[in-house]
């Protein structure tokens, strides 16, 4: 854990810009997880959780909705964790285009939920 937080304070003061994305990246997933619990409707028996450009919408139970909690979970604390290993096995560069792989990944979540609205 000791490790973990001399990896945070080395990119506070080397790299402030990776920081602030990381954080962007927390904040973006934890309004993935309160989008897709908002969207949530245990109600009904069948809710839309797919869409195929040959079939159309996919529906099914809405716990496989969940998925998209499960994604908001691992992208904001465990994608962080890797990034903190990543700088200190390979460095800033590789740890940047990871967090933006990562914002990347976030995003396409969120078009793809706002899709199956």
């Amino acid at each position: 854990m000791n490790r973990f937080v001399e990896d945070l304070k080395t990119i506070y003061y080397n790299e402030r810009l990776m920081l602030i994305t990381m954080a962007f990246n927390l904040l973006m997933a934890m309004a993935l997880a309160v989008f897709t619990i908002a969207n949530l409707n245990p109600a009904s028996p069948m809710v839309v959780n797919g869409y195929g450009d040959i079939g159309g919408y996919r529906y099914g139970n809405w716990t496989e909705m969940l998925a998209f909690l499960i994604f908001a979970v691992v992208f904001g604390v465990l994608h962080n964790l890797l990034a903190l290993l990543i700088y200190r096995k390979r460095g800033a560069g590789m740890t940047k285009f990871f967090v933006a792989t990562t914002t990347m990944l976030i995003l396409g979540a969120f078009i793809v939920l706002i899709r199956l609205k």
